[in-house]
């Protein structure tokens, strides 16, 4: 296992408000974080990235000069940057606000206020991103377990990869939707299916309902990956077959206990 410490981490606390900031950074200096950069507005932000890279950005949702999901869009954007961790920090609760930060990859969706647990969690995941912390399994080689990621969202493909890798999950094929998975599960071999629920044409259900009743491999663990998981019209799924069901933000430690669960089963 490769991992690194809290004080080797470099955050840049995007936040309007003097006030705020000085909160956040306060709160991240407590976490062991000492190296902290500070923008006021989106223009200052980028500025500061193009100079130097961090590996967290923790971003209020409205700025003079624009919103987060600006500032999101154009660090995807920057193949230098694009895989910086992004945390959002907001009093927004409105699903339809922020389901585009879940799909973009977010890291963690923290409250405003948010409490020493989010922010202390939310850290974790950084780490844990920028870790390598191979699965250890029994009955598996870690490296030649074959996935099937599913996912409409290339940000949100690019996001769970980069977990799954991290975890030793290097041979990962990826499908834009679930009728280009289904293609794939007819003419390969696969050991998981990481797919998720709302995707057009063919959504993650019903890719489920194929595999279970048509596919010749009708055993595969299938982990589910939604924005939705604690919805109730989700609550019945696993009848259709999931093996289990998983948040976005997608959570690299919850997400090794599952994989253990459903590989070593």
């Amino acid at each position: 296992m490769t991992s690194i410490n809290p004080n080797e981490l470099s955050i840049l606390v995007v936040e309007p408000s003097d006030i705020q900031r000085k909160i956040i950074t306060q709160q991240l200096k407590k976490q062991g974080i000492v190296e902290v950069s500070q923008a006021k507005n989106i223009t200052e932000a980028l500025s500061i990235i193009e100079r130097h890279a961090h590996d967290l950005i923790t971003s209020a949702m409205y700025f003079e000069d624009g919103t987060a999901l600006e500032l999101l869009r154009k660090v995807r954007a920057n193949e230098r940057i694009a895989d910086t961790s992004f945390m959002l920090v907001t009093s927004e609760y409105k699903k339809e606000n922020l389901e585009e930060f879940k799909q973009s990859g977010v890291i963690a969706l923290l409250p405003k206020p948010f409490t020493h647990d989010h922010l202390a969690a939310a850290i974790n995941t950084t780490m844990d991103l920028l870790s390598a912390d191979e699965l250890e399994l029994e009955h598996f080689d870690v490296h030649q377990i074959r996935v099937l990621l599913v996912d409409d969202s290339r940000l949100a493909r690019n996001h769970i990869k980069r977990v799954l890798n991290n975890m030793g999950l290097m041979r990962v094929t990826e499908a834009v939707d679930g009728r280009q998975a289904i293609n794939l599960i007819n003419d390969n071999m696969f050991d998981l299916v990481v797919t998720d629920y709302n995707m057009p044409e063919v959504d993650g259900r019903e890719l489920t309902r194929y595999i279970r009743e048509q596919s010749q491999q009708s055993h595969l663990p299938i982990l589910m990956v939604t924005s939705e998981s604690k919805d109730t019209h989700l609550a019945t799924i696993e009848q259709d077959g999931v093996n289990a069901l998983c948040d976005k933000p997608f959570e690299p430690q919850l997400v090794k206990q599952i994989l253990f669960k459903l590989l070593e089963h």
